[in-house]
């Protein structure tokens, strides 16, 4: 078996380089991959397009690389808790790409399963479908759109083992299962790493063929987006 565990982040991210296109998992700041994205943040690499269901907040997640001016392109379908993005959006300072989030997950699922396109109603006669194929299939129209391209997708789990398995919890699941799939190298961090055996092969939801390269991560903050009590 080759041996996918890596010691510590600055290995884990070990190739990622200016001009990249990054996938990101989580859900607002839910299930995100803290220890990559403070990584990345600390060695300053720029000129990045990122991949993600939203853009983090000002001083976390991806906010992060947006204060430091590390992102030039942004994909994703939600972005309204972050106010940086905002001002870099209007002021013409940040490439964004607007999906919806039916669309982003299913273009993420169709770059896993080697797909290179697939047709949605979602956007038809929209501004989405600006300068893009439509077709008519039994008298609907449908949009095409590309799957995505990704050098890395970065990842969040709950648990993983040294084969690259890995179990989410709750709302983690919503998009890092289908990035796991779709980068050309998929980085995972954890917050138990356990030997191989130990998970419950019924529980596993991205099998380690997938995985690339897994490591233990540290001092997890898991951020509360909107924190509301009743």
């Amino acid at each position: 078996m080759i041996n996918k565990v890596v010691t510590n982040v600055e290995a884990a991210i070990a190739g990622i380089t200016e001009g990249m296109t990054l996938m990101l998992g989580g859900f607002g700041l839910c299930g995100i991959p803290e220890n990559c994205i403070h990584e990345i943040a600390k060695q300053g690499i720029s000129g990045l397009t990122c991949i993600s269901n939203n853009a983090g907040v000002d001083d976390f997640g991806i906010g992060l690389l947006l204060r430091k001016r590390q992102v030039k392109k942004m994909i994703a379908s939600y972005v309204g808790e972050n106010a940086e993005f905002e001002r870099q959006l209007l002021t013409g300072e940040l490439e964004v790409e607007l999906v919806p989030q039916g669309t982003l997950a299913t273009r993420c699922m169709a770059a896993g399963y080697g797909m290179p396109a697939i047709y949605t109603p979602a956007g038809v006669g929209t501004e989405v479908a600006e300068g893009k194929e439509v077709r008519n299939f039994g008298g609907k129209d449908y949009l095409m759109e590309m799957a995505f391209e990704a050098d890395f997708a970065i990842v969040k789990a709950w648990k993983g083992d040294t084969a690259g398995n890995l179990v989410y919890r709750m709302t983690a699941r919503n998009f890092n299962p289908i990035m796991a799939m779709a980068g050309k190298i998929t980085i995972a961090e954890v917050e138990e790493l356990v030997p191989v055996g130990e998970l419950d092969p019924d529980h596993i939801h991205t099998p380690g063929i997938y995985v690339h390269r897994i490591f233990q991560g540290t001092d997890y903050e898991k951020r509360i987006e909107q924190r509301t009590v009743v």
